[in-house]
């Protein structure tokens, strides 16, 4: 059973792969949504046959409620308001590799070595960020922040958060079982995402929103190495990929570098 399931992940990740090329046109772009929404399919009916998998009904339950809300979300939200709507979407899927990390790090270092766990720190820290960061560009383009905020020593302060944050987050790894340190850890995490996102203006909002997809692909691949799951790494590192290379070339194209 353990190679079907390898193999049914491995299915889902190329359904992932070609779906996301036949997204790079308008013309293929809505087969290309079946293609990935099949791998998607794929890697959840599989999920459900994993070695010592329990809890089915409260997955089927969590699949169900966000099934429905994706649903009628995306038949009734206007092309106008598209940008909002993938920064949410967005942040949701770096919450949820964010959620795999927390999970993981308070579970401690039983059944994972340091080096996974180091993966789950640096994939809890770049999902955190793509979180916290398109919930804020989200309310930047639905208006509901209406300005850019900034304010004196702002990015020392920034890097003073993040710093922290990454100092606590090498700790984590060497800690018998979680504790304090884990909630620490992600609540300056989201601060600096928030932090890293409210000066910066709408005009540029599609690039940030880009920036955090690819983040949100590479913390979702490192989580894939935390759970040994084939079809997370392979998709979450094409998704990265794909999501750097667009934000390189909408800032070049907007005549921005990326670091401005």
């Amino acid at each position: 059973m353990g190679v079907v399931i390898q193999i049914s992940y491995f299915l889902a990740a190329a359904l992932f792969i070609l779906g996301l090329k036949r997204m790079s046109s308008p013309v293929t772009a809505r087969d290309g949504i079946v293609w990935a929404g099949a791998g998607m399919l794929v890697a959840t009916v599989v999920t459900f046959f994993w070695h010592g998998m329990s809890n089915y009904l409260l997955m089927i339950l969590a699949i169900a409620v966000g099934s429905s809300v994706a649903w009628i979300s995306g038949k009734r939200v206007a092309m106008t308001t598209m940008p909002q709507m993938i920064a949410l979407y967005n942040g949701m899927g770096g919450g949820a590799a964010a959620a795999i990390a927390a999970i993981e790090l308070l579970r401690g270092t039983n059944g994972h070595s340091g080096a996974v766990m180091g993966l789950a720190v640096i994939g809890g820290l770049i999902g955190t960020v793509s979180f916290s960061g398109s919930l804020i560009a989200f309310a930047k383009l639905q208006g509901l922040i209406k300005r850019s905020i900034v304010f004196p020593m702002q990015q020392p302060f920034n890097l003073a958060v993040l710093g922290t944050a990454v100092v606590i987050g090498a700790l984590l790894p060497f800690q018998g079982s979680g504790g304090v340190l884990v909630f620490v850890f992600f609540a300056l995490v989201l601060t600096f995402g928030v932090l890293m996102t409210l000066p910066i203006g709408g005009a540029d909002m599609p690039v940030v929103i880009s920036l955090y997809n690819a983040l949100t692909g590479l913390a979702v691949g490192l989580e894939g190495f935390v759970l040994n799951n084939a079809a997370m790494i392979i998709a979450g590192t094409v998704v990265g990929a794909a999501g750097s290379l667009l934000t390189q070339l909408m800032a070049r194209a907007m005549n921005r570098s990326i670091a401005n």
